[in-house]
Order: C-alpha cells, then sequence, then structure tokens
C-alpha cells in the first residue's frame, strides 16, 4: 500500500518505533518454577563432577599402586630370604614387606593373584630390596634347585661337623673360615650368654639351600636365624623358665637328648630322667657327653676317667655348652619332660611307699633299634645292663 494514500492516523499506528515490544523497558517480567530442563541441566552437570572426582581417586589409587609395584628409586643388594614348609602367599608378602624387599604386602598378595598366583616352594631365595614386584614374584617362582645347592646338617651335628659338610659340599667355602666366624664372641646371639663365644647348640640342623654366591658368614646367620625360629614357635623361653632353667640351658639338655635318643619315644622320658637327677643333686652319667670333642674310636674307659668339663660322669650339673646342635624334636622333648611313672606302675612296685619317689632315674639301650629301658632304681637298671650286654648292645 502507498504511503502516501494513508491517512495520518493509520501512518501513525504502522510505525515500527512505536511498537512497544521493540521497548526493552517495556517487556512484561515472567515468573515462572524450574522447569524439566533445568533439573536436566543440573543434574547433567552432577553426573560430570561425579565422573571428574571418580577420575580423580582412581589416578590417586593408581599413582599409589604404581609406586608400590615398581622399582624404588633406591634398589640394595641381593639378600637371603627363606621360604619354609606351609607359608602362604601373605605370609610370604608380610615378611617381604618387613625385609625392605617390597613396598607393601597387601600389593603384593594382590598383583601375585592378578599375575595367575603362586606356589611357594620352600627353599632360599636371592631377592632384591626396592625391586620391581614383578622382578620378585619371578624369583620366588623359580625353583631353588635350579640355583642353589641343597647341603643336609643332621640333627646332632656339632659345629666342627657342619664345618666340615659345607667344606665337601661346596667348593668355595671352608672349614677353617667356618669355625673362625663360628667363635666370632661379638655375633649377636640369641640366648648365648655373655662369656660364652660357641656357637654350639645354636645354629639349627636342616637341610640349607646354598648358592656359590654364599659366605660362611651368610650361613652361620641363617642357620642362626632359623634356630630362633623354632625356638620362639616352641616357646622356649616360657616353657624354660617353668622348668627352673634359662633357654641356654633348655638348650643344653636338648643337644644331650638329641645325642642319646635314637627313637622319638625315648626323647622326653630322657629329659625326664636329666630334670630328676639334677633335682635330686645325682651326677648326670650321660656317656654322649663324654664323646664331645673326641673321636668315637677312644676306649670308653678311658673317656670315662678323663678330667674335662664336659665328663658328666665326674663333674654334677650340665656341662658348660650343649654338646651338639638339636633339631624340633629334642627341643620340644627337652622343653616338654614326660611324667614319672605313676604309683600303679609295675616299676614302683619295689619302692616302700610307692606313691613317694618313684622317679625315672636310669636309661640304657634295650633293642638294636637303638630304643632304651627305663628304671627307678640302680637294681632295676643293673638287670637291664645285664641284658642290654647279653644282646651285644654294650661294649
Amino acid at each position: 500500500m502507498r504511503s502516501d494514500l494513508l491517512s495520518d492516523d493509520q501512518r501513525a499506528r504502522t510505525r515500527w518505533d512505536d511498537d512497544h515490544w521493540d521497548l526493552p523497558d517495556e517487556v512484561p517480567h515472567v515468573d515462572r518454577a524450574p522447569g524439566r530442563g533445568d533439573r536436566v541441566r543440573w543434574l547433567v552437570w552432577g553426573v560430570l563432577w561425579f565422573v571428574m572426582l571418580a577420575i580423580l581417586a582412581a589416578g590417586s589409587a593408581g599413582w599409589w599402586l604404581v609406586q608400590r609395584i615398581t622399582e624404588q628409586e633406591v634398589v640394595g643388594e641381593p639378600l637371603s630370604f627363606t621360604v619354609s614348609e606351609g607359608e602362604s602367599v601373605t605370609d610370604i608378602g608380610v615378611r617381604l614387606e618387613a625385609a625392605g624387599v617390597i613396598a607393601d604386602a597387601g600389593v603384593f598378595s594382590w598383583y601375585v593373584k592378578e599375575k595367575g598366583g603362586l606356589e611357594p616352594e620352600p627353599g632360599l631365595y636371592r631377592v632384591v630390596p626396592g625391586a620391581h614386584v614383578g622382578d620378585v614374584l619371578g624369583v620366588l617362582r623359580t625353583s631353588p634347585s635350579e640355583t642353589y645347592r641343597r647341603v643336609t646338617f643332621p640333627e646332632g651335628f656339632t659345629v666342627d661337623q657342619i664345618a666340615e659338610r659345607l667344606e665337601s659340599e661346596i667348593d668355595n667355602l671352608s672349614r677353617e673360615e667356618f669355625l673362625s666366624l663360628a667363635g666370632d664372641p661379638t655375633r649377636r646371639v640369641p640366648w648365648r650368654p655373655a662369656d660364652t663365644s660357641s656357637l654350639e647348640g645354636l645354629l639349627f640342623p636342616d637341610t640349607y639351600q646354598v648358592s656359590n654366591a654364599d659366605n660362611e658368614g651368610q650361613i652361620i646367620e641363617r642357620m642362626i636365624e632359623l634356630m630362633e625360629r623354632v625356638a620362639i614357635q616352641e616357646e622356649l623361653e616360657l616353657r624354660s623358665s617353668a622348668l627352673g632353667l634359662s633357654p641356654y640351658e633348655a638348650l643344653i639338655v636338648a643337644s644331650m637328648i638329641e645325642r642319646e635318643a635314637k627313637v622319638d619315644g625315648d626323647r622326653a622320658l630322657i629329659a625326664r630322667v636329666i630334670y630328676n637327677r639334677l633335682e635330686l643333686g645325682m651326677n648326670l652319667e650321660i656317656d654322649a657327653t663324654l664323646y664331645y670333642g673326641s673321636s668315637t674310636d677312644t676306649p670308653f674307659a678311658l673317656l670315662k676317667s678323663r678330667d674335662f668339663p664336659y665328663n658328666t660322669y665326674r663333674y654334677g650339673g650340665l656341662p658348660p655348652t650343649p654338646i651338639a646342635n638339636p633339631g624340633r624334636a629334642s627341643i620340644r622333648a627337652a622343653l616338654n619332660p614326660a611324667p614319672d611313672p605313676s604309683s600303679g606302675n609295675e616299676l614302683c612296685e619295689v619302692l616302700d611307699d610307692p606313691t613317694v619317689g618313684c622317679n625315672y632315674l636310669y636309661y640304657v639301650l634295650a633293642d638294636d633299634d637303638g630304643s632304651h629301658t627305663f628304671a627307678v632304681t640302680f637294681d632295676q637298671h643293673q638287670a637291664n645292663v645285664e641284658s642290654a650286654r647279653a644282646k651285644g648292645l654294650l661294649g
């Protein structure tokens, strides 16, 4: 429509600048409650924040885990680590952490599970403190027999016999060096008296994994450590105290049991004889003590007449040191002696009052298997001795 044909009124109504919707200060205000769009917006922001926090937490946890799995800044020298029979992965992890080999036992157990598990094989391993957990696991998965030689020291071996066996089995180890280190009075050894330098009775006899990298001092330390572990398991301190003995004295008793007993059933009974004789002030008269430090070819009569501290026919009380290195069974017997016979036992019938003083005081060989027969009186013992001679068991 042509503007010149419009009236003034019509032209006024069609002017754009007169439109009130175009005036910002005249836009009508509308109040409205948050709608579904606002709620969705806040939900999205909440989810985003949660995801971000979860990522940060996972990153922190991952970093913490990596720090405990990967090789540490300071990697130590290889050390010997012994896995015992029956130890679980958890047990091993705890000891590895205590030894400073790994940072966290729990992470170690988790890592082993994630990597297919581990069937621990008893023996000696060489592990590196601070190494990657995967490297430690790799070492523990390698059979000790592949890198080490097994050397067995039987129960009842003396320190000198241990030194000889070690030299004969491992080319680069010396008997003389072993004995020299074993006589070091400054070495820390549990229960050894301050005035004693000998390690007799304090080295645990067992089968050890020994490598060409091991030296005599390391072997000694491992044997001391294992003796300490066994003694703790057998409650050496508690039970020796209950018997009125020091732990070292109990090991002296255990060493005599080890050299005297040939069958397990006799061990606790021999312990009872020893304690009864000590209580009554009788000499122990244990043949095995006479041979300590002497050749087995030496005539018994000569040994019995010899004046030296280990002659328990001549001197009362316990010998000054153990006479051998006892195994677990003899240690247990020394700490848990058998009871004396009950008053109704036929051995007690010869006593005037069977309820008093019926104590095991004597024993002698009774059979070819090395078992002994026990007596409560000297007459009973003499009859047992004659029976043993008749069987050709005594010289």
